[in-house]
C-alpha cells in the first residue's frame, strides 16, 4: 500500500465506494482551487479504494499533467481510457499532454479521435489548432482557429487567438481585425490592446499604436510586453529618452525579454552609446543562443 494511503480493508465495499466518491468530489474542488498535491493525494485514495472508476484516473491524470509530471499522466489517462474509451476529455487531455512532452503526433491522434466524439469542444479545438502551429502547421491552425470563432462569436479570448496567430504570420491587418472584434466583446482586454498596438506598430501606424498601448498600460501598468513596444513606438515617433525608460522597465519586469535587449540596443547604438548596445547586444545573444 502506497505510503500515506490509509488501510480500509476493513470497510463493506458500499463504505469503500462512498468514501472514494467523496474523495473524488472534494478532489474536484481542489483542482478547481490550483490544490493539485491535495487532489492527486485525494484520488490516489480514492483509486484505491475503487480501481475501476474512469473519473478518479482522468482528474489524476490532470492533476499529473498541469503539475508537469508527463509520464505519470499519460499512465492515468491511458487507465482512464481503458475503463471508458469513448472519454472525449480523457482523449483531450491526454493529447495536451502528449504535446506538452513534444510527442505531436501522438496529440494529434488524440485530438482528432476526441473531436470525432465531442466536435464543438471548443479546448480540445484550441489544443488541436496549438499543435498545428508547433506542427507549422499554420494554414492549418488559421481553419481551426475559424471553426472555434464561428461555433461563439462573442468570446474575445478566441478572437485574441487568431489574431495572434495572424500576427505571427505576418498578416498585420486581418490581426487588427480581430483584436478590434475581441475589444468589441471586452474593451478592457489588455492582451487584446497590447497585440493590437504592436501589429499597428508592423504597419507603421505608431499614432494608433501609441494609444492602444498607453491604454494597455493604465490598465495594467506592469505589463513588460506593452511595455517593450511603447518603447519601440515612441523611438519610432523620435522620443528615445521615454523610449529608454519603457525598455528599462520591460527588462526589469522580465531580465530575460531578449526583444527588448535587443531594442534597447539598437536605441543606445543610435545615440552613440556604444559600449551599453554591446552589453545589451551581448545579453540577446547570451539568452537567445547560450554566446
Amino acid at each position: 500500500m502506497s505510503e500515506g494511503i490509509k488501510d480500509h480493508s476493513e470497510l463493506s465495499e458500499a463504505a469503500a465506494q462512498s468514501r472514494a466518491s467523496v474523495l473524488r468530489s472534494r478532489a474536484e474542488s481542489y483542482v478547481a482551487l490550483s490544490r493539485h498535491d491535495a487532489a492527486i493525494a485525494d484520488l490516489t485514495e480514492a483509486i484505491a479504494l475503487a480501481p475501476d472508476n474512469a473519473r478518479a484516473w482522468r482528474l489524476r491524470g490532470e492533476s499529473h499533467r498541469v503539475t508537469e509530471r508527463y509520464e505519470a499522466a499519460l499512465e492515468d489517462f491511458g487507465e482512464a481510457l481503458r475503463l471508458e474509451p469513448d472519454s472525449a476529455y480523457a482523449l483531450g487531455s491526454r493529447g495536451q499532454t502528449y504535446a506538452a512532452m513534444g510527442r505531436l503526433d501522438e496529440a494529434m491522434d488524440d485530438f482528432e479521435h476526441a473531436l470525432t466524439l465531442s466536435p464543438d469542444s471548443l479546448w480540445i479545438l484550441e489544443a488541436k489548432a496549438d499543435a498545428l502551429v508547433d506542427l507549422d502547421r499554420l494554414d492549418d491552425a488559421l481553419a481551426e482557429h475559424s471553426k472555434i470563432i464561428a461555433l461563439n462569436e462573442e468570446l474575445a479570448y478566441s478572437w485574441v487567438a487568431r489574431g495572434d496567430l495572424y500576427q505571427r504570420m505576418q498578416l498585420y491587418p486581418e490581426a487588427v481585425d480581430d483584436y478590434t472584434r475581441a475589444l468589441e466583446a471586452d474593451a478592457d482586454y489588455v492582451r487584446a490592446l497590447s497585440r493590437r498596438g504592436e501589429a499597428l506598430r508592423m504597419m507603421d501606424r505608431y499614432e494608433e499604436a501609441l494609444t492602444d498601448l498607453n491604454r494597455a498600460l493604465e490598465l495594467e501598468p506592469g505589463n513588460d510586453r506593452a511595455l517593450g513596444s511603447r518603447g519601440a513606438v515612441l523611438s519610432e515617433l523620435g522620443d528615445n529618452e521615454a523610449a529608454l525608460k519603457d525598455l528599462d522597465a520591460a527588462i526589469e519586469l522580465d531580465p530575460e525579454y531578449v526583444w527588448a535587449f535587443r531594442v534597447r540596443g539598437e536605441i543606445l547604438q543610435e545615440l552613440d552609446r556604444h559600449e551599453e548596445a554591446i552589453s545589451d547586444f551581448t545579453r540577446a545573444l547570451h539568452l537567445d543562443f547560450g554566446d
